[in-house]
């Protein structure tokens, strides 16, 4: 039963990982077989970081990314969770209507946010009285704030993830934690911040890592949106424009992978250490 799943594995992620590894360093462009690829070296590299102007934008927006994830979508996440943790009256509603959008695809928030953010006919424009020609933000159109629009929406889904994970660690905490706080005279706020949340380390770690990876492998929404473009550029965007949608540089945008794939090594390669540490010393 374990066998069949890492065939699959294997075929469906290490193979091609390892082929883009390899295409990465020719000029190979999608047509005529892998005959028709020439090894260029470090060429792709040296373009990709002294001449491609789109990276270092795009670099700097999923670190933008990440950057707003772990100060406002994560905490709020884990607010959330605390505020559900005390089973007031309606809060599994509540969990239930800030989860809805995590069943949602990506593709499927960036078309509903689209919709709000609409300049003429959107809720937000709308709500703000700002519908007139003369007046109305162009929430996605306009390359200075296009980005901080799609954040919004990108975190009403990752809040709600953030927030499941958060009660998971919260349940599992012992009652005779807090209760023993609560004799010492420890308040609500410094039971949670000195008691529970160091207890929840494991969960804090899968959190950030899940968080890190999450903004790395943003996709969906700014493609929807406008194909990675016009201030949404990010670097699993401009791998699909230049290995796909435009201009077929095969091997130019398998560069580009393996560098998200190396910055995105990182994060798993410290979780598995402190894993595999916390098992030793267990």
């Amino acid at each position: 039963m374990v066998g069949i799943p890492t065939i699959l594995d294997f075929v469906f992620i290490w193979v091609p990982t390892i082929a883009s590894i390899g295409l990465s360093f020719t000029d190979w462009r999608g047509i005529g077989g892998l005959t028709a690829a020439n090894w260029v070296g470090l060429k792709n590299y040296v373009f990709l970081f002294t001449q491609y102007v789109l990276f270092w934008p795009a670099l700097e927006h999923n670190l933008l990314w990440l950057l707003f994830f772990v100060c406002i979508a994560t905490p709020l996440g884990m607010f959330l969770a605390v505020l559900r943790d005390r089973d007031l009256r309606g809060s599994r509603i509540y969990q239930n209507v800030f989860f809805l959008p995590v069943v949602l695809s990506l593709a499927v928030v960036g078309f509903i946010w689209e919709l709000q953010y609409a300049p003429t006919d959107g809720f937000i424009n709308n709500i703000l009285g700002l519908t007139k020609p003369t007046n109305m933000i162009d929430w996605l159109g306009d390359p200075t704030i296009n980005l901080w629009a799609v954040l919004v929406a990108a975190s009403w889904r990752h809040v709600g993830y953030i927030m499941i994970l958060y009660l998971a660690g919260l349940k599992s905490v012992d009652p005779t934690l807090r209760e023993a706080a609560a004799i010492d005279g420890a308040n609500e706020r410094q039971t949670f911040f000195h008691v529970v949340f160091p207890v929840m380390a494991p969960i804090n770690t899968v959190i950030i890592v899940v968080t890190v990876i999450e903004s790395l492998r943003a996709f969906d929404i700014a493609y929807i949106i406008n194909h990675g473009k016009n201030g949404l550029e990010l670097l699993s965007t401009l791998i699909t424009n230049n290995s796909i949608s435009e201009a077929n540089l095969i091997g130019f945008g398998s560069a580009i992978a393996v560098v998200l794939l190396v910055i995105s090594l990182v994060p798993i390669v410290i979780y598995l250490t402190r894993v595999m540490r916390n098992e030793t010393t267990a």
